[in-house]
């Protein structure tokens, strides 16, 4: 069950959305889920089941897929985090090139056009990401992979892997 909260904005009904979150449509907050204390959700959003949006968490054109958490201080833009993906304090994903130029995506080793200014990362399901770290435009982490801290993310991560620094990605050895 859901309820209108405003122009196309539903929360589900067994949603807790904190009173001083900010809440602007189109958004989706389905069963379950979390928005904490001034939480700004801007539009465009789907917020999964028992996700949370934390404290002073910025979302803005982004999907959250069921169990994902970004507890607090994060900003996550023209995103898209997989189940149960997670972001540690501070975690921004950045959606714009500095020289303003079209988002590209890496993958299967070739470089994919978007075509639009704005993409910021894509994280598989149960990718966990440290304190602190930049995820760059068109970023994309495979599933079950960790990113340590205070690490400047670009391009494919692939999946099981935990990305200790720029150069530095090494296989997780009990990947399932």
């Amino acid at each position: 069950m859901y309820e209108q909260r405003g122009e196309n904005i539903w929360v589900a009904k067994s949603a807790r959305v904190f009173p001083s979150a900010y809440l602007g449509g189109p958004l989706i907050i389905c069963e379950d889920a979390e928005v904490r204390h001034c939480a700004f959700i801007r539009g465009s959003a789907i917020v999964g089941r028992g996700a949370v949006v934390g404290n002073s968490t910025e979302l803005k054109n982004s999907i959250l897929f069921d169990g994902v958490q970004v507890p607090h201080y994060n900003y996550i833009g023209d995103s898209i985090l997989g189940f149960k993906a997670h972001t540690g304090a501070g975690t921004i994903t950045s959606n714009l090139k500095s020289d303003k130029s079209l988002v590209t995506v890496l993958a299967d080793n070739e470089r994919v056009e978007t075509g639009v200014k704005k993409f910021g990362a894509m994280l598989g399901d149960h990718v966990e990401v440290g304190c602190n770290s930049v995820l760059n435009p068109g970023s994309v982490v495979g599933r079950n992979t960790s990113i340590y801290p205070l690490s400047f993310v670009r391009g494919y991560v692939p999946e099981n892997s935990i990305y200790k620094r720029l150069g530095e990605i090494v296989e997780r050895r009990n990947a399932e």
